[in-house]
């Protein structure tokens, strides 16, 4: 008997294939999904409302750089809280205020950590000193960058004027 008459009279080897995935592939889906619930931690929606915070980098890992938080906070589709009576803190590493924002409601996106709003919005100086309102908005979490559309107007407060020049 030749190899080619070997092959022609060979059977089929059934190789029993099972539904569930490897060892390794279980692994990684469980670590992207812990990734994910540490993630989704840092968003939390309470009976006494709704509050997301987020730290600075090392050495002050254990600081807040900002405190967003709501009255309520309504999940819509694809990550979207729409919260009510906004409250927005921005600290400095030394944990005082940096400012605080505030709005009668807003969309926060939890995929992309930004916050925005149509509506009005107060923001105020961590010393109280400097006072903006404006219209329409958007809060770039990752970015701590805050950017005001319309009707905005600024009131900076100075120290008392002296007259001792004249």
């Amino acid at each position: 008997m030749t190899s080619d008459q070997n092959t022609t009279n060979a059977q089929p080897v059934t190789i029993p294939v099972t539904r569930r995935p490897p060892l390794v592939t279980r692994m990684l889906i469980a670590g992207v999904m812990l990734t994910f619930v540490s993630i989704e931690s840092r968003a939390q929606q309470t009976p006494a409302g709704f509050t997301s915070v987020e730290y600075f980098a090392q050495p002050n890992q254990t600081r807040m750089k900002s405190r967003l938080s709501g009255a309520e906070a309504q999940p819509e589709p694809g990550g979207l809280l729409v919260i009510k009576q906004l409250k927005l803190e921005t600290f400095n590493t030394n944990g005082s205020a940096q400012a605080v924002i505030e709005a009668p409601d807003c969309v926060y996106d939890t995929q992309h950590n930004t916050a925005n709003s149509a509506g009005h919005l107060r923001l105020r100086s961590g010393d109280g000193k400097i006072r903006t309102d404006g219209d329409g908005f958007l809060w770039r979490q990752d970015d701590s960058l805050l950017t005001i559309s319309n009707h905005v107007h600024t009131v900076i407060e100075t120290g008392p004027e002296t007259n001792a020049g004249l």
